[in-house]
């Protein structure tokens, strides 16, 4: 068990690791200046937890496998929990969240609501595509070269959520260049 509460500990650290970044610091207010558009803003929030879980998971995978003190497997029952589980129950509270309109901007929503919810839905991305080889092959792949899938699917989702975030900004000012 000690496995899934480094996992929840390592997500929810991160993510108030991200907020008090954004929120409490000058980087925050260069995010908020530099990107003025909220939706760009999500979207790079979300890019940027969506790479740290990526990069954390894997950690901490490894050391499971390399049988590294605290780290070990979720267990219920005798049956294996996958991290891919608590990334669709983040992306389906996040989905009921922005159904609801909570941290869109579409309301009175606070921008660190919209910044809590961008990094919760980096951080379920992340924990889900990461063992999409796993739904692919119906059976754990991970470190094998079937597993191979959930790394393209990683890097091309990634890339979806940096290039959206960061090419649109970069495309327009080249745009004002070539029109001014």
């Amino acid at each position: 068990m000690a496995y899934s509460w480094f996992v929840l500990l390592l997500a929810a650290a991160g993510t108030v690791f991200l907020l008090l970044l954004l929120q409490g610091t000058s980087f925050g207010t260069l995010i908020h200046e530099g990107i003025p558009d909220r939706p760009r803003r999500r979207l790079f929030v979300a890019s940027v937890s969506f790479f740290l879980t990526f990069a954390g998971v894997r950690a901490v995978v490894f050391a499971v496998l390399h049988h590294i003190p605290p780290f070990h497997f979720i267990q219920s029952g005798g049956r294996h929990i996958h991290h891919l589980v608590f990334g669709i129950l983040i992306l389906l509270l996040v989905g009921y969240g922005w159904l609801a309109e909570i941290g869109t901007g579409a309301d009175d929503s606070s921008i660190l609501l919209s910044r809590l919810m961008s990094i919760l839905y980096g951080v379920g991305a992340a924990l889900t595509l990461d063992e999409f080889a796993l739904w692919l092959n119906l059976k754990d792949v991970y470190w094998s070269p079937q597993g191979r899938s959930s790394i393209d699917a990683i890097i091309l989702f990634g890339a979806l959520l940096a290039a959206t975030a960061w090419g649109a900004p970069l495309l327009q000012s080249r745009q004002k260049r070539k029109s001014g």
